[in-house]
């Protein structure tokens, strides 16, 4: 079975995220999609809100291979724990490349039996990331066609109690 990860912070998940998720459950048997915990950073969600409105687009979009977990720590260690045989990883633009060609490159060295593969989403989520997302929902503007359902009620939820 092949078995690839698809970490990330995904605070929140987006369409363009869902669209990785989906081509990466098309070319493997299972795919995991990681929420990564790092306690350097301040997610306006939670581990545990992330993860469930994963699991909740993931159905919405009727994808039975993909799964949810959270991880902590190098990611090749739970790669390995995982079983997994790849490393899913999503381009944007050009800029993102460097990044995330020095990161394949240490995780090769680190894991050489562990393959990074590189997907781009539609070209309509090429500008989109959680960052643009949160500061436009704090700002008043309209994402609900930019992330699943249960994303625009949480931070409809979240944006109203601040």
């Amino acid at each position: 079975m092949k078995i690839a990860l698809y970490p990330g912070t995904f605070d929140p998940i987006t369409k363009g995220h869902l669209d990785i998720i989906e081509r990466a459950s098309h070319l493997f048997d299972k795919v995991i999609v990681t929420v990564a915990v790092n306690s350097s950073k301040t997610p306006m969600f939670t581990t545990e809100e992330r993860m469930e409105l994963i699991r909740s687009a993931v159905k919405e979009i009727k994808l039975k291979n993909v799964s949810v977990d959270a991880f902590s720590g190098l990611l090749v260690n739970f790669a390995r724990k995982k079983k997994a045989s790849a490393l899913i990883r999503g381009l944007r633009a050009v800029s993102d490349f460097e990044y995330e060609f020095q990161m394949a490159l240490m995780n090769r060295k680190q894991a050489p039996t562990i393959t990074t593969v590189f997907l781009m989403p539609h070209e309509k989520y090429t500008y989109l990331n959680s960052s643009i997302i949160r500061e436009v929902s704090r700002l008043g503007g309209d994402v609900k066609d930019l992330v699943p359902t249960a994303v625009q009620k949480l931070l409809d939820q979240k944006l109203k109690t601040r």
